[in-house]
């Protein structure tokens, strides 16, 4: 009895392995749902789209994109993560879905367990903001200033647990600053606070930041990457004031689990080719986001892992809600 078990149980493994196999083999024969867990005509949707139809024409299908907003992300991502592991139907997920996510809200999904990692394909640094009339003409001076003043001063968040609000954090806890949160709804409504000296820092994006800064509204500190960012050469990283600061936005295909390893496969490298086309590239740095160096699903696993214990660190240490 229990030999014919164990032969039913391998001839059930081998008909997977098979079925696998096939699924593979003849991949992709149809159109690939991509789901966006945002809005569309944002930041994400774009980078979706742009990557997206150059992916397309490395696997030789079309790659449709298929917006589900709300509950920041969670929404679309657990479709996603519900889906059939067949390869037709993917993710494009962000440091909120994976990352901040699950250290701030109950989400109806486990990011690790839920899903196939597939690649990273981009990131995104953002820039420290303050209005032309500050004291401060550097990343050290404006902490000087600020510990000079404590509690005095304020920064705009585009929300309540939102990568704005961590990134400042972040800064807040690395520098030994005190400085009081106020959350807008969205950063485009902080702006003009800001140029008026209401509102004396915010940590924006690239592309909505910089053009303040080139017309002289506002005055740029530095980049919240490791390093000087290709899109904004001329501002240095904070991390060259306080070691190791980091806050990128990153960007990421998954599937749902037990997505077979071969489908995995040709996804990415269809990702990583569309990543090196220059036009891409082109595209990406008007959305102030730098691709991806090529990478396996494994490494970009553990990108994930080390960046979301790190929010989570933030999120315990410094009382963060999303509420």
């Amino acid at each position: 009895m229990k030999r014919l078990q164990f032969l039913q149980a391998l001839a059930i493994a081998f008909g997977m392995a098979a079925s696998s196999a096939s699924l593979a083999q003849g991949y992709p024969n149809k159109p690939i749902r991509l789901i966006v867990p945002f809005p569309a005509a944002g930041a994400t949707d774009l980078f979706a789209r742009t990557l997206g139809q150059k992916m397309g024409d490395k696997l030789g299908t079309t790659l449709v994109v298929d917006n589900k907003p709300g509950a920041g992300g969670a929404i679309g991502s657990d479709q996603a993560a519900k889906a059939a592991p067949d390869g037709y139907t993917i993710l494009l997920a962000t440091t909120s879905t994976h990352s901040i996510g699950p250290a701030i809200s109950k989400l109806p999904y486990d990011t690790v367990r839920d899903f196939t990692p597939i690649a990273h394909v981009g990131d995104a640094a953002s820039i420290m903001l303050v209005p032309v009339n500050s004291p401060a003409k550097t990343v050290r001076e404006w902490i000087d200033y600020a510990k000079k003043n404590p509690g005095k001063l304020n920064y705009a968040s585009s929300g309540n647990g939102t990568i704005v609000q961590l990134t400042a954090e972040l800064f807040k806890a690395q520098a030994g600053v005190f400085v009081t949160h106020i959350p807008y709804k969205g950063t485009a409504l902080a702006i003009p606070d800001l140029i008026s000296g209401k509102v004396d820092v915010l940590f924006d994006s690239l592309p909505t930041g910089m053009p303040h800064v080139r017309d002289g509204r506002l005055r740029a500190l530095g980049v919240t990457s490791l390093k000087r960012s290709p899109l904004a050469p001329e501002l240095p990283a904070i991390a060259d004031t306080l070691p190791g600061y980091e806050s990128n936005t990153w960007f990421g295909f998954y599937g749902p689990k037990n997505l077979p390893a071969d489908i995995v496969a040709k996804i990415n490298k269809a990702a990583n080719e569309a990543l090196a086309d220059p036009e891409v590239k082109e595209k990406l740095a008007r959305l102030g986001i730098e691709p991806a160096v090529p990478g396996t699903p494994d490494q970009f696993a553990k990108m994930v892992a080390v960046d979301a214990a790190k929010w989570k660190k933030i999120v315990v240490d410094r009382k963060i809600t999303n509420e």
